[in-house]
């Protein structure tokens, strides 16, 4: 199957409101135009709990990263709400030569998810909705098995059943077609993957939904409604909601791959409401304190009716533990990391591919904890390829776990083979591209997507027989795997055995 930027379950956060509790356990360094803003303290007479030497460390920490090739961004530490740390690093559009600044605005991903939530909470301490509403009482044509039981509640959760609507026939559309009312065709015609709130599975069109009723219920876009009930309460000057590739301190996102660095602009559409605003750092840092710790755009009693702050409550009484709310997709990078027991951010906004951002703002909260911070690594991808170059398809075998360190735990590593096999394959290394799927197939042979993924490669390489088997093995792992039962029936109509 093609592989596409996909959110994946908890990458920090890029998805959505999954929780993860970190415990204690010729590039230029920081660009002059922003490290005079270093200097604000927190002045609420509480006693810091960051160390004195926190900027000489974080540097050092940002720098490592920026000399491996890896980040260009802004990183800002706050405490008490105040920031302590900022600097930036890197260029903001490597053809103009442009460094990236304080102001520099960035591709923020699934953090748009929050300003999503945002809206449907506010709707509901309205009364306008509630989180046992129905989807099908709201927005019609879905006649999905158990549609019917789709609540705000498990669309907000990621239990509707609903996965993912990048796909690649969306990704290769033109930008200006991606609309939430091109959308909801697709999302009307896709088969739900559990019974509504039986399971948990990350959903980009669940929060496209949202988007969808909340259109529906105050008559007005998605956009106008951040504008009007976030950007504009909390004076969110930077924050990118139309018209963006024209907008102003935009950083280009890069990709490090296999042929080198290459821009993002291809992906780069108009905000939805899983993904596409930008901003830069102070923004970030304004919009998640008052999420957490305000009551300008949600009172307490919607709050106290929502699963992720409850799920979130004990946090503020321990420290020692952060909830990071990231978000990505290639040559973009998020996170915030709020340390709430100590009144601590941490945002890092990076131009280049995840997990970046977010490795690095682990770093700065081990420094915080008085903890050594993970050596900076290339991203798995780049580090497998590398290694399969100089030494083949045996070594990686060998050496998979180690090669694939920098790679998100939550994230299934056989999506690492299978990226590398696509980009071999579209810069016309057939050979290259099978000897990669094989290997993914042997170290993942339970996995169906592993099976289509080889099965195209042979194909490509002219070996219909081959392909032929390696598709019914997808099948036979996952019956309703749409490309391989696609490449079957192609493959069978044309005669072949």
């Amino acid at each position: 199957m093609h592989p596409f930027p996909s959110p994946r379950v908890s990458r920090l956060l890029r998805h959505g409101f999954a929780i993860l509790l970190l415990a204690g356990v010729g590039i230029a360094a920081a660009n002059p135009a922003t490290a005079t803003r270093d200097a604000d303290k927190a002045e609420t007479g509480k006693p810091s709990v960051l160390p004195a030497d926190l900027n000489q460390r974080v540097d050092a920490l940002a720098q490592q990263y920026v000399d491996l090739g890896i980040f260009s961004g802004v990183v800002l530490v706050a405490e008490q709400g105040k920031p302590v740390y900022r600097r930036a690093f890197g260029q903001a559009d490597r053809t103009t030569g442009t460094p990236v600044t304080a102001d520099t605005r960035f591709a923020i991903g699934s953090m748009n998810k929050t300003f999503t939530r945002i809206l449907v909470l506010q709707l509901i301490s309205e009364g306008k909705l509630d989180f046992d509403s129905h989807l099908t009482d709201i927005l019609d044509g879905f006649t999905q098995p158990d549609a019917g039981k789709i609540t705000v509640r498990q669309l907000l959760d990621h239990q509707s059943g609903f996965g993912d609507y990048h796909s690649p026939a969306f990704l290769d559309s033109p930008p200006e077609s991606r609309t939430i009312a091109n959308i909801l065709p697709l999302l009307r015609n896709m088969p739900l993957l559990f019974e509504p709130g039986s399971d948990r599975q990350y959903s980009n069109a669940g929060y496209v939904l949202l988007g969808a009723i909340v259109e529906k219920v105050t008559g007005k876009s998605y956009v106008d409604n951040i504008e009007q009930r976030i950007a504009k309460p909390l004076m969110l000057d930077s924050l990118v909601t139309r018209n963006v590739k024209q907008a102003a301190h935009r950083a280009i996102g890069y990709s490090l791959g296999i042929d080198g660095i290459e821009d993002n602009e291809h992906f780069i559409s108009e905000p939805l409401p899983d993904g596409g605003l930008f901003a830069d750092a102070d923004d970030v840092l304004a919009l998640y304190r008052e999420f957490f710790r305000g009551d300008r755009l949600l009172d307490k009693a919607v709050k106290a009716r929502d699963d992720f702050f409850q799920r979130i409550q004990p946090v503020f009484d321990e420290k020692h533990r952060a909830i990071p709310l990231a978000g990505g997709f290639n040559g973009a990078n998020s996170v915030d990391m709020e340390l709430l027991a100590e009144d601590v951010s941490i945002v890092v906004l990076a131009n280049m591919n995840e997990p970046v951002a977010e490795r690095l703002a682990d770093g700065i909260f081990r420094i915080i904890q008085g903890q050594q911070p993970a050596a900076p690594a290339l991203p798995a991808g780049i580090s497998v390829y590398r290694a399969y170059q100089q030494h083949g398809a045996d070594y990686v075998r060998e050496h998979f776990a180690d090669l694939t360190r920098n790679w998100t735990e939550q994230d299934p590593r056989d999506l690492i083979l299978n990226g590398l096999g696509y980009d071999l394959l579209f810069s016309g290394r057939t050979d290259d591209a099978v000897a990669i799927f094989r290997l993914n197939t042997e170290l993942f042979p339970d996995i169906g997507n592993c099976w289509d993924s080889y099965g195209e490669a042979l194909l490509k390489q002219g070996h219909k027989a081959a392909a032929l088997a390696a598709y019914r093995k997808a099948l036979a792992i996952n019956p309703g795997l749409p490309s391989a039962q696609q490449a079957v029936q192609e493959l069978d109509d044309a005669g072949n055995p």
